[in-house]
């Protein structure tokens, strides 16, 4: 049994070793490459977003995430709950597409963003909207 045990420690210490970066140590250089927007279907709306320099997958979520909230706004609403974000990466150029259905009060669910919260940040940091 003692042997088991060391057999299983030895992975996490083998992985703590290649760790990458924190996220923030990272270089950030990104360039936003634009958004287009399609209405499926009422309030659901696909966010189809691409940048190059992002650091993984989660700077171009949230580039579709700032998307989201802007035209939220734009359509009179106030708030949206994301749905999915399928994100690729080929050639240095990452692609997000993102679903959001969008409305007028408060969604139900755990993923609901406050559209002009989520606007205000995004520029805060920098992330250009809609």
């Amino acid at each position: 049994m003692r042997a088991l045990r060391i057999l299983l420690a030895l992975p996490v210490v083998a992985c703590a070793a290649d760790d990458p970066k924190p996220r923030e140590a990272q270089p950030f250089d990104p360039s936003y490459e634009g958004v287009e927007t399609r209405l499926l279907d009422g309030d659901l709306v696909q966010f189809m977003v691409a940048m190059r320099g992002a650091r993984d997958g989660l700077d171009v979520a949230d580039y579709a995430e700032c998307a989201a909230a802007q035209y939220a706004l734009i359509r009179g609403y106030g708030f949206a709950r994301h749905l999915r974000t399928n994100v690729d990466e080929e050639g240095g150029l990452w692609r997000a597409d993102a679903v959001y259905t969008i409305s007028p009060a408060l969604p139900r669910g755990l993923k609901t963003i406050d559209a002009e919260v989520t606007v205000f940040n995004c520029a805060e940091n920098g992330i250009p909207t809609v």
